[in-house]
């Protein structure tokens, strides 16, 4: 197998006096999708937050293409290649659509052509942030918001794309029927209620994950709740427990049991 895109090695975090993050080890390859998953309050946030550098790491090595980046400072982190895509999201509310995608293009100054092509992989993989360049980003419903705070990243050319709970406020009865969503979005229908939005949301979303892995173009790190999510666009898997990684491997090696004793509430 190829050198890691990121590897963390016995990584070790506090927050005031505690420890979160206890020896946390994890490798993502370049081109693969690696879910982190767990119950909450174990330590998933927090290993994203110590690889972007918002909090310190005490102790343990963050490497990114090779290089050590535990080092160095959050806007260093990103410029090395690193897009976050946080829970809330973290959009401006008060710009528009078109606003807030310009911010990721001015992070690397792309013009001209360069940034007509880089918009038109974002609005081939999110149709709907073409519809609404116009609208203030703080009137979009949670979905189409995350399509943006996720589309903003892209612009920024990451290497590894990191999401935090990309389906988070979306509704597990309504995660449960993409399949059948996916197959409605092909027909004609009435005019789309809140949950169909929620619905339509979440498989773009998914349907964009499946895609940039077929692409190879970057690797991602997504934190969800959602086993079958995950299941579905990741090829492996860490499940942390009490900030440690206690189970990991493919993705088909996601068994009930691991379920279960890791992940079930």
């Amino acid at each position: 197998m190829s050198t890691p895109l990121l590897q963390l090695s016995a990584v070790e975090t506090y927050i005031g006096g505690s420890r979160i993050l206890r020896g946390v080890d994890l490798e993502i390859f370049p081109g693969e999708v690696v879910a982190l998953m767990g119950r909450n309050g174990v330590g998933k946030t927090t290993t994203l937050r110590s690889i972007t550098g918002i909090l310190p790491v005490r102790a343990g090595s963050i490497l990114l293409a090779g290089q050590p980046i535990h080092p160095l400072a959050i806007d260093a982190r990103a410029r090395a290649g690193l897009g976050y895509v946080p829970q809330g999201r973290d959009i401006f509310p008060h710009l528009t659509v078109e606003e807030n995608l310009q911010i990721g293009l001015v992070v690397h100054r792309r013009k001209g052509a360069a940034a007509r092509a880089a918009l038109d992989r974002v609005f081939a993989l999110f149709p709907v942030l073409r519809e609404m360049l116009g609208r203030k980003g703080g009137v979009l419903s949670g979905g189409q918001q995350q399509q943006l705070a996720i589309g903003r990243a892209l612009l920024t050319e990451p290497k590894l794309l990191i999401l935090d709970e990309p389906t988070e406020g979306i509704q597990p009865s309504i995660i449960d029927q993409i399949g059948d969503t996916l197959k409605q979005l092909k027909a004609p229908r009435a005019p789309a209620t809140a949950l169909d939005e929620a619905a339509r949301a979440v498989a773009e979303i998914r349907h964009a994950v499946q895609q940039l892995k077929q692409e190879h173009s970057l690797a991602i790190l997504l934190v969800e709740q959602y086993v079958d999510f995950c299941r579905d666009v990741a090829d492996r898997f860490y499940a942390m427990d009490r900030g440690a990684i206690v189970a990991s491997g493919p993705i088909q090696g996601l068994t009930d049991e691991i379920v279960k004793a890791h992940l079930q509430v």
